[in-house]
């Protein structure tokens, strides 16, 4: 009976604020340095703009729906709308410059192997003279598309010919562009 009536009483001033700083520093990311000066209404005004945010949480997938639905409807009334100016233009005959809004980069012009102290780079440059340098070839994998390889591989294939360069680097990547491209039997991957 004590035990069960200890437990119905209801919890402190001190408890309260104990039990809300966890919850902030468990769900709302404070700190314990944020929150320790700081007096019972402020926590719980904390507390409760966090409340807030967890009981309006909107899942994505509902949002995703629901905005996939608007971009069909508009998608519906652009394309009847798109038509009605395709008319127009052609009765018009206007010109339009058009710029496209994502644009390929130049292409690999040229490479060098440049060293810092025990570090060595590959510097890629590009027909607009941007260079970018990569300490490791899966890195350079990861930025680059298959036209950019082709242009490296030919740069590489051109200037070393039949010859198997020296330096380590431009061995490493002659053999593993070889590799990809004209891959052997007896190649070691």
């Amino acid at each position: 009976m004590r035990a069960i009536k200890k437990r119905n009483i209801p919890p402190t001033k001190a408890q309260k604020r104990s039990i809300m700083s966890t919850y902030l520093k468990n769900m709302a990311g404070y700190k314990h340095n944020q929150l320790k000066n700081k007096c019972f209404d402020d926590i719980q005004k904390l507390f409760d703009k966090a409340m807030k945010r967890i009981n309006t949480f909107v899942d994505i997938d509902t949002e995703l729906l629901e905005e996939s639905s608007k971009k069909a409807e508009v998608m519906e009334e652009s394309s009847k709308r798109a038509g009605d100016k395709l008319e127009q233009e052609n009765e018009e005959k206007v010109a339009i410059d058009a710029v496209p809004l994502a644009t390929k980069p130049p292409t690999i012009v040229d490479w060098k192997i440049h060293k810092e102290g025990k570090n060595s780079y590959y510097q890629i440059i590009r027909a607009d003279g941007s260079s970018k340098m990569y300490k490791v070839f899966s890195l350079m994998l990861k930025s680059f598309d298959r036209q950019d390889l082709e242009d490296l591989y030919n740069l590489v294939k051109a200037k070393y010919g039949s010859t198997r360069p020296v330096e380590d680097l431009d061995l490493i990547l002659y053999e593993d562009l070889k590799i990809m491209f004209d891959p052997h039997v007896e190649d070691q991957v």
